[in-house]
């Protein structure tokens, strides 16, 4: 048996792995991260998190760590996504706390205090040191792991990953588990519910900027271009018309450009990578790729140039965001993933 620490996070899926593990006969003990706290918005989930997270450890009669990694995640994750949005990118902050906070920092003091492992409540499974899908197609969250190394890999396990969600809310129940009925997260992981334009906002002031058609008329007025993505249409106050949808922003002249949902510059056939973490790729393979959480795989071939790799994709996609992690895999096994350039 081995000597585990669980990352609850408040919610039932990690509380449902801490269970799982003490019933398998594991030395298991809990902690919780505490990642980012803002002091002005009581919606901010971390001490609701925190004490829900308590109430699970001790219910278990499981030993209890609280670690503090603001500074770290303020420097690592906060900053990166300031920096990313100033530049006309669209960063996925979930992606990188993962390989960053969860599964280094996390990781490494787990070991320190002489864990064998540590383990998550993620819809994931690991094989061989190798990352695969959850079981459960609705909840699979390989595509948020995709840059975990094989060292992390190795000191990983999701003891959830070969169920399904109703699964886990039934062994919560049954296990009389605190927070069993507690609902799912929503909104961003660490700053509750609050849009992200609004947490842009407290770095950067509101600079209003021109909202031009495809055709260059100004048609409108926006808040900031960094605080928009390609493909959005929320935030675009333009009335008297059919919906209108983001297809091309430039933070430096701090405009946007808009068209239909239709609009051909939503569409591409394929994008490039840099960064790649995983698995070498081969050119002429079949693979398949999402560029988005919960996207349905699409099939692809890969074109490599020196550091820089190109997905083709079989059929056009919409709304390719720069900034944003495209996911290989072949089945339901991950290969890697490289950021969207």
């Amino acid at each position: 048996m081995s000597k585990i620490l669980v990352g609850l996070s408040g919610g039932v899926d990690s509380a449902v792995s801490a269970w799982l593990l003490r019933e398998q006969g594991h030395e298991v003990s809990c902690g919780y991260m505490i990642n980012y706290l803002d002091e002005e918005n009581p919606t901010c989930p971390t001490r609701v998190d925190l004490e829900e997270a308590k109430k699970v450890a001790e219910y278990l009669g499981l030993p209890f760590y609280t670690f503090d990694y603001r500074e770290e995640y303020e420097r690592r994750i906060v900053d990166y996504i300031y920096r990313e949005y100033e530049i006309g990118h669209t960063p996925n902050p979930d992606v990188f706390c993962n390989n960053l906070v969860k599964f280094d920092l996390f990781l490494e003091e787990a070991l320190s205090l002489g864990f064998d492992t540590i383990a998550m409540g993620h819809y994931a499974r690991v094989q061989d040191d190798q990352l695969l899908k959850g079981v459960d197609p609705l909840k699979d969250q390989s595509y948020f792991l995709s840059r975990l190394s094989q060292f992390q890999l190795s000191h990983a396990l999701f003891p959830i990953g070969d169920l399904e969600k109703s699964e886990v809310r039934e062994i919560a129940k049954k296990a009389g588990l605190p927070n069993a009925d507690r609902k799912d997260s929503q909104g961003l992981c660490f700053i509750g519910k609050v849009s992200m334009k609004e947490f842009l906002e407290k770095r950067f002031p509101k600079k209003p900027g021109n909202i031009h058609d495809q055709t260059g008329k100004v048609v409108g007025i926006h808040g900031g271009a960094y605080s928009y993505t390609i493909g959005q249409r929320k935030g675009i106050e333009i009335g008297g018309g059919p919906a209108l949808f983001v297809t091309a922003k430039d933070t430096v002249a701090n405009t946007i450009t808009v068209g239909g949902e239709a609009d051909l510059h939503l569409f591409t056939s394929y994008c490039v990578l840099v960064d790649w973490v995983g698995s070498d790729l081969t050119e002429g393979k079949k693979y398949n790729a999402k560029i988005r959480y919960r996207q349905a795989d699409q099939e692809c071939e890969i074109i490599i140039d020196k550091n820089i790799i190109k997905v083709i994709f079989n059929f056009p996609q919409r709304a390719i965001a720069i900034g944003q992690v495209c996911v290989i895999y072949i089945g339901d096994v991950v290969i890697g993933s490289g950021i969207i350039q």
